[in-house]
Parts: structure tokens; C-alpha cells; sequence
């Protein structure tokens, strides 16, 4: 004999909507929906339009963003999300997804140019906030859209103290293992004026090496994206967004943070300039967002890094064989000349 719970979970999505819609919304906002993640919200809110409406209370994506990336409670951020369409929500949906790696179409004619950039970071370490910091950069300059694009968060010569143990000095790379696994970054770009945002970093790390003097350790999170036909003259050139994070201390002592700067690398490994990255950061956010996994990240700087050794294998070979030729030619000409000097 069925019972009615049985009865009303064999009838399907109506008979739950019908329960939960039984249940007093305070109870539900209160108990239920703060205790959900920003994916488990946006799903939770498909599921009929009472619970869409309750789900798309400002203060509930608040929280999420404010827990998410602790950065985002800088009065300055507060102040550009509440100018978003949904406010918090849309700075979620913008913000929390990888960037999709797919060509770009960038119409350098009418796209504009931001005058300012917002960067929003925080880095983790097991899932704890060791640092995070809010930088507001001005981008209409000549001499930001003609030099090379990097972004420090940190000056040279300051460093920043976190609770992790530095072992980088060990022969031993089971710490560099565990600290690979263990830190995470986040790297929002907010368009004040399109009023849009992107998450630039691949959240896990993509590579991790030790500098082989000073012992510092480079943990690398990169996002991998395809530059439109229009730039900079190429052909859908892949493109990295390298965060970088370089971390040192004595060996048994807190780690400290020395640098943490973005930058934009060509398959050359040459630096884009402002004007080419500006390109490529409104780009991303014109055409929106993509979910992705969490190793989707390294297997693209995988994917990139190898094509990157390809090209210059081949740009070798080509310089090899132009030596070749160039010296083939030189010793021809050299014995044209001396047989002519010979028979004289």
C-alpha cells in the first residue's frame, strides 16, 4: 500500500511544488535558502516562480558574494554592484564561472574602452582567506594603452605574512604538491561603467616551480583564452591571462607573500599592451560566461604551454635553415670570389 509521501513523490514536480508551497516563506528564506551556495540558489530558484521570487532577494546574494570573496565588501565594490541590473546576483553570475576559452569576437572599431578597471582578489588556503585586496586602476592613459599590461598588487619591496608553514627549501616537493592543492585565487575584473564583471583566474593553480636561487616559490594560475581575427593583426592567437603569486619565507617560518600581479602573454611569451589587453578583458565579459570544472583551467595552460613549445621548435628549424642558406650563399659567393681572382 503506497503511502502519500510515496504517492505525491511518484506524481512528480507538481506535488513537491505544491508542498513546498505550503511551507511559510520565512521559514524558507531563514532556514533554507541561507544555507545554499550560489549555484544551489540559482538552481533552487527554477524550480517554481514562489521560489524564484524568494530566491532572488538582494541581501541573500549578498551574503554569498560577501562569503565567496571577502574583497567584494570593499566600500568602493559595494558601491560599482549595486549599479549591476540584479545588483549581487548579476555580479555572481558574472563572476563565478571560467571564462569561456573560445575565439573572441572582438570589433575593435566599436567596442569601447574602459577608463578605469576595478580588480577584486582574495587567495585561499584550504578554503581560508590568507589574503585580499581591492585595486582601482586608471586606464585611459597613453601610457597605459602603449606599455606592456601588468597589474601588482603588492610594491617590490613589501611582502605580506600568512599562517601556512614555508618548507620550499626542501629537496622533498610533497610540500610544493600540498600547497598546489591546497591554494586557490580569485581574480575579479568589474567594468564600472558597462557594469559588468569576470573572473580571470583559473581558481586552482596551473603550474607551481621553484626559482632555483632564491627558493621563492611561483604558483601560476592562468586562463587561456582565443584572441579575435582583429587583433593585433593575427589569427585567433591564443592568449594567457597569467596571475602570478610568488611566495618565500624561512625555511619552518610563516610564508610570505612577495608578489601578486597580472599579466597578458602572446604565444611569443611577449607582453600585450594595455590597449590589447583592455581588448581582450571586455571581450570575455561582452560574450558572458561558461561553466567549467575545476581542472579546466590547468588542462588549457597544459594545452597552451604545448603549443607554445611547438611554435618555437618551428620558428628554430625556420632559423636554422635560414642560417643555412644565408651561410650556403656567404661560402659560394667567398668561392666565386676567389676563383675569379684566381684566373685574372
Amino acid at each position: 500500500m503506497k503511502t502519500k509521501t510515496s504517492k505525491a513523490f511518484h506524481q512528480g514536480g507538481n506535488a513537491s511544488n505544491e508542498t513546498i508551497s505550503t511551507v511559510h516563506p520565512d521559514i524558507i528564506q531563514s532556514h533554507i535558502l541561507t544555507r545554499l551556495d550560489g549555484p544551489s540558489l540559482a538552481s533552487f530558484a527554477c524550480t517554481s516562480s514562489q521560489l524564484h521570487a524568494l530566491s532572488t532577494e538582494e541581501n541573500l546574494w549578498q551574503n554569498i558574494c560577501s562569503s565567496t570573496w571577502p574583497s567584494v565588501n570593499h566600500p568602493r565594490v559595494q558601491e560599482f554592484i549595486s549599479t549591476f541590473p540584479s545588483g549581487h546576483r548579476s555580479f555572481f553570475s558574472d563572476s563565478f564561472p571560467f571564462p569561456d576559452p573560445q575565439p573572441l569576437k572582438l570589433d575593435v572599431n566599436s567596442l569601447t574602452l574602459p577608463k578605469e578597471l576595478i580588480s577584486a582578489v582574495d587567495i585561499f588556503y584550504q578554503n581560508k582567506i590568507i589574503y585580499s585586496k581591492v585595486e582601482e586602476m586608471e586606464t585611459s592613459s597613453g601610457w597605459f594603452l602603449c606599455s606592456p599590461f601588468r597589474v601588482d598588487l603588492l610594491d617590490p619591496k613589501d611582502s605580506t605574512s600568512t599562517p601556512i608553514k614555508y618548507f620550499g627549501g626542501s629537496k622533498d616537493d610533497t610540500w610544493l604538491k600540498h600547497l598546489e592543492e591546497n591554494l586557490s585565487l580569485s581574480w575579479i575584473v568589474i567594468d564600472p561603467t558597462r557594469k559588468k564583471a569576470v573572473n580571470m583566474s583559473s581558481r586552482r593553480a596551473v603550474s607551481l616551480q621553484r626559482h632555483w636561487l632564491t627558493g621563492d616559490v611561483q604558483v601560476r594560475f592562468g586562463t587561456v583564452v582565443m584572441s579575435g581575427d582583429e587583433l593585433r593583426g593575427s589569427s585567433r592567437e591564443l592568449v594567457e591571462c597569467a596571475v602570478v603569486v610568488m611566495c618565500g619565507g624561512k625555511e619552518g617560518e610563516d610564508m610570505h607573500v612577495r608578489e601578486v600581479s597580472m599579466v597578458m602573454d602572446d604565444m611569443e611569451g611577449k607582453a600585450l599592451n594595455g590597449k590589447d589587453s583592455l581588448l581582450i578583458l571586455e571581450g570575455v565579459m561582452e560574450r558572458g560566461r561558461r561553466r567549467g570544472n575545476g581542472n579546466e583551467g590547468k588542462e588549457k595552460y597544459e594545452e597552451y604551454e604545448g603549443k607554445k613549445r611547438e611554435r618555437k621548435k618551428r620558428k628554430q628549424r625556420k632559423e636554422r635553415a635560414l642560417d643555412l642558406v644565408c651561410i650556403t650563399i656567404g661560402v659560394a659567393g667567398f668561392v666565386t670570389l676567389c676563383s675569379a681572382m684566381l684566373f685574372k
